[in-house]
């Protein structure tokens, strides 16, 4: 999916960024909707995730733009983007390539509460 510098203006202008100016952005995988994980974007990433496809976050802790899958290989191409009703979070459904979390498991949402205890669900993709 890529979208013309106009449509991008369009859709920054209805989102509302917090005061760092983000906005939490939930990839989903497209096919099986299983989330993968959460992140965040600003104007800049959501402009370069529309413009290219290949989507691309703010990294809080390097404090600079990370597309997904620059060290790793593991990228994510978006299919369709859409926000909430209250245009305050994004939710990303992506083709997702290799795992999706920095520890190697497929999604992001590996910890589980069930039976009374903390159980991990997925294990690191060998």
């Amino acid at each position: 999916m890529t979208a013309s510098d106009d449509l991008a203006r369009e859709v920054i202008a209805r989102l509302r960024f917090d005061e760092a100016g983000l906005i939490p952005a939930i990839a989903q995988a497209h096919e099986t909707r299983e989330v993968l994980m959460l992140a965040w974007m600003n104007a800049d990433a959501v402009r370069e995730t529309l413009a290219t496809g290949r989507v691309c976050y703010w990294s809080r802790s390097r404090g600079r733009l990370w597309r997904k899958g620059e060290s790793s290989g593991h990228t994510q191409r978006l299919v369709e983007m859409r926000f909430d009703c209250d245009s305050d979070a994004l939710l990303l459904l992506v083709d997702q390539t290799g795992p999706a979390c920095h520890t190697n498991r497929p999604a992001c949402f590996f910890h589980a509460v069930q039976g009374g205890e903390i159980r991990v669900i997925a294990e690191p993709v060998a």
